[in-house]
């Protein structure tokens, strides 16, 4: 496995991997524009789940957790290309072109692509620049590539230009909604703050009032709960379950475990 190689700072990536690999707790703070290469990935989140497989585009929303599983093809390697629409280059862009959202989105917040014969052309001008070592690929001309690829899409599907030109400030969304769909994401409480549109101080505030308990007292007992029903009525091994809920490893869930119910998480409980 080799880590995704930079080719245009903040803009455009390019990875593959030579065995299946489950990333727990993906963080998307920029819309983000995928094509699959070759291999699979699957992408799972609080409201989606979603297969993509070799020749598929994927849009996803920003400001979302969710978790990716990359599977290469029987026998070969998984590849993708990966464009970070950073907000700062969006808002040039919108600028330069004079591009302006004319209301809220309101569609998935991920969605597959029509796989048309411009974007399919469009992604595969890309792939020289990303199996290069990047030198070649000046700001100019990921700038000019990133546009390309925004008027692409906008032909295809016209209503992307309220998500992709949305730059109004997170309003603050449900939060018990949100936790109780996404408390398994091992992230830091202040991503959660500002995932649900908050401040740290009034995402600490709201969530007392809503749980009762601060956040890290109530994800620790909210992970801990789950893992017992789990392991007692679903009969899940300890060493399944511990990464999906959110455990760094398998020891510290176990000592929490431990330290909350007063044995080891084990079948026979």
């Amino acid at each position: 496995m080799e880590s995704p190689a930079e080719i245009l700072p903040g803009v455009i990536f390019y990875s593959y991997l030579s065995s299946e690999r489950k990333e727990k707790a993906c963080i998307w703070n920029h819309h983000t524009l995928v094509m699959q290469v070759s291999g699979r990935m699957v992408l799972e989140t609080s409201e989606q789940n979603l297969i993509i497989s070799a020749g598929d585009v994927l849009l996803i929303h920003k400001n979302q957790l969710g978790t990716l599983t990359k599977t290469p093809e029987p026998g070969g390697h998984y590849e993708t290309i990966v464009i970070s629409l950073q907000e700062d280059l969006m808002r040039k862009i919108a600028l330069e072109e004079k591009m302006e959202a004319d209301g809220k989105y309101s569609g998935l917040p991920n969605l597959c692509l029509p796989n048309n014969d411009f974007l399919k052309g469009y992604f595969q001008s890309i792939v020289p620049y990303a199996r290069s070592s990047g030198a070649e690929m000046t700001d100019e001309m990921g700038l000019l590539k990133v546009k390309e690829g925004i008027k692409l899409m906008l032909l295809a599907v016209p209503e992307l230009l309220n998500f992709l030109f949305d730059f109004s400030e997170a309003y603050k969304i449900d939060l018990e909604r949100f936790m109780l769909r996404n408390y398994q994401f091992n992230v830091p409480v202040e991503k959660f703050a500002q995932l649900t549109g908050r401040s740290l101080s009034g995402f600490k505030r709201d969530f007392r009032k809503t749980f009762g308990m601060p956040p890290r007292k109530w994800l620790q007992d909210k992970r801990l709960n789950e893992a017992r029903h789990l392991i007692e009525n679903k009969n899940k091994r300890p060493s399944s379950i511990y990464l999906d809920l959110g455990f760094e490893s398998l020891s510290h869930f176990s000592y929490a475990f431990k330290k909350k119910f007063g044995k080891a998480p084990t079948l026979d409980l």
